[in-house]
């Protein structure tokens, strides 16, 4: 299946963002081809940065959002039309920073929505500034002096909020980030899967990733909620990937 478009791909060369592309690509094709989602039922949206390129690079129904809106404008289809698939791709300043009180309320509600965050840890479109998830001590144009700031964790505010499916994983690694989007978009609820995406133009952090991700055990039991909560506030040395928490409650649209 084809799903590319005819538009030139612009990412600076070598960005994350185009292994992304790819593992939504084979997620998609594989949940057509199996007769699991019928193409002209899914719609994808994106909201402002980086990220937000993804949706003319796809031969898929596409919205644009504005900036930190993506969320609701996304279950706004969502209650439209019911039958639909509804993606969501946003960026670590588009919903963390802008879109903070939307991403809240998303978990919260439950709405059956998947949303795939970009998390590079800066404002790459705007050329390098701070976001909520950029680490202690990060130097950028807004915080040349380096920022004095702890990151938020994304994973455990959702968790906290009320999302019913949390995973993480990282952008180049295209056939487990294709697997973990598969179960994504399979999952009825508010599914939010953050892909550590490094900005190799204005914080590379390529190297300080290559030996600290670690993905949880098989034995990891995904349903319990006091453990997942343990794992994303105390995570030790490493960066662990995979499903963190999922669970089965009545969504937003549902209930309407």
């Amino acid at each position: 299946m084809d799903l590319s478009t005819k538009y030139k791909i612009n990412w600076c060369p070598g960005c994350p963002n185009f292994a992304i592309l790819e593992a939504f690509k084979q997620a998609t094709t594989d949940l057509v081809t199996t007769g699991k989602l019928k193409i002209e039922n899914l719609v994808v949206g994106s909201g402002i940065g980086c990220h937000g390129k993804i949706s003319d690079y796809l031969n898929i129904n596409g919205f644009y959002g504005l900036h930190g809106r993506i969320i609701p404008t996304m279950t706004g289809v969502k209650l439209a039309n019911p039958a639909l698939k509804v993606v969501a791709f946003s960026g670590d300043g588009d919903s963390l920073a802008e879109g903070m009180e939307h991403f809240i309320h998303g978990a919260k509600r439950n709405s059956d929505i998947s949303l795939f965050l970009h998390n590079n840890q800066v404002f790459a479109l705007t050329i390098g500034q701070v976001t909520p998830t950029s680490s202690k001590g990060y130097k950028g144009r807004t915080t040349p002096e380096g920022s004095v700031e702890e990151p938020i964790i994304p994973l455990a505010l959702s968790l906290l909020s009320g999302a019913t499916f949390i995973a993480r994983t990282y952008a180049l690694k295209i056939p487990e980030t294709k697997e973990i989007m598969k179960q994504a978009m399979e999952h009825k609820g508010f599914a939010l899967v953050e892909i550590i995406q490094p900005c190799i133009t204005f914080f590379d952090s390529r190297d300080y990733f290559k030996d600290r991700l670690e993905w949880l055990p098989k034995t990891y039991d995904k349903k319990d909620y006091q453990g997942a909560l343990k794992e994303l506030t105390n995570p030790g040395d490493k960066t662990k990937l995979g499903i963190f928490y999922q669970a089965s409650k009545p969504t937003f649209e549902a209930q309407l």
